[in-house]
């Protein structure tokens, strides 16, 4: 009989450190998330979130400390990083090839993401076109389009109407189901008793909420 291979974290977050400047932003930040949770990192706007999630994603270092990673990660940043003069199509194209999907794949995958984030009728407009909610919606399928095990995602909220939240939290319900563990940064948390860990960014400092 083989040995039980021991539970490994999805992503893990070990005494994270970093300053801006004279001002601390995180002072010993750790956490771990494990397969097939939903996780919000809760605090006030400003207070160190969002580099927090960009630590994790690997698009800034910390000054101190390591993050362990679980495997393949989708990123939604808060800032709109979108081409103006491309269609939601073209990212899509564009992010399937530097995912290393086929083109098959790659429309397979676009034309579910575009009917449960409901922006089909918006497939072929230029990015400076669409509303700010639309391009929200874009961003978010390029994160999820070659469907990693890990999502970081930030303030997915904004720009969402009543719909698209609920088909979110129906997306996000479906794949951790699927062993999907999804990090939320947010400064507000509805429905709060879905979320498996609420992790509070006070300080520099990440402390759990007891349920």
């Amino acid at each position: 009989m083989r040995p039980t291979e021991p539970r490994r974290p999805a992503l893990a977050a070990r005494d994270l450190y970093k300053n801006y400047g004279r001002r601390a932003v995180l002072r010993g930040a750790r956490f771990e998330a494990w397969p097939g949770e939903l996780v919000a990192v809760l605090g006030e706007n400003g207070g160190g979130k969002s580099t927090l999630l960009r630590i994790l994603a690997g698009t800034m270092r910390a000054d101190r400390g390591s993050v362990v990673r679980g495997g393949a990660m989708g990123y939604c940043p808060q800032d709109c990083l979108l081409y103006p003069h491309l269609t939601p199509d073209e990212h899509l194209a564009l992010f399937g090839r530097g995912y290393g999907l086929t083109p098959a794949t790659t429309r397979v995958r676009a034309d579910a993401l575009a009917g449960t984030f409901g922006f089909e009728r918006d497939r072929g407009r230029v990015v400076n076109e669409l509303s700010g909610g639309t391009r929200q919606k874009v961003s978010l399928s390029i994160a999820l389009l070659h469907d990693p095990p890990v999502l970081l995602l930030d303030e997915p909220y904004a720009g969402f109407d009543v719909e698209t939240y609920e088909r979110f939290v129906a997306y996000s319900r479906e794949a951790t189901s699927r062993g999907v563990c999804i990090v939320l940064v947010t400064h507000i948390a509805f429905e709060r008793d879905r979320f498996d860990q609420r992790l509070h960014l006070r300080e520099g400092i990440l402390h759990a909420e007891t349920r």
